[in-house]
């Protein structure tokens, strides 16, 4: 888990990124970016506490994450059209352009990690994987977050 972890630092995959689009992005854009790509989960539009939730994060990491994001340029708040009082987000054609590379670059990240296996291995990586983020969504957010040394 910690060899899987340390695969995953924001870092490197920054890094992976500014190659794929020629700039520097920080990966805290990316993320607010994909979640917003998901789509409001009701009839209303993505809120920050939406962001949050599925990020996984606290709402006021969510609040700067989003700050930033639309400094960049990449987000803009909007009225929400059911309630007027609710602020929600949408991308920008520059954020989609984000989302839209993340996602490109995700898609060849997990192609190349997984070249050589056989279909019936990534099959079965893809079974397991959805079993276990299952699992880890039914744990819900009232799981302590252990910050320091390696998870198992």
């Amino acid at each position: 888990m910690v060899r899987l972890r340390r695969s995953f630092t924001r870092r490197a995959i920054s890094r992976q990124l500014e190659q794929e689009l020629g700039e520097a992005v920080a990966t805290s854009r990316a993320f607010v970016t994909d979640a917003l790509d998901q789509g409001p989960s009701g009839q209303e539009g993505v809120t920050v506490g939406e962001v949050a939730e599925r990020l996984g994060i606290d709402p006021s990491r969510a609040s700067r994450m989003v700050t930033e994001a639309i400094e960049a340029g990449d987000v803009v708040r909007v009225v929400s059209q059911l309630d007027g009082r609710r602020t929600c987000l949408e991308l920008t054609p520059q954020g989609r352009a984000l989302a839209d590379a993340a996602g490109q670059h995700r898609r060849h990240f997990f192609a190349a990690v997984m070249a050589e296996w056989r279909a019936a291995d990534r099959e079965e990586f893809a079974r397991l994987l959805d079993q276990f983020v299952t699992s880890l969504d039914r744990m819900g957010a009232n799981t302590p977050r252990r910050d320091k040394g390696p998870l198992v």
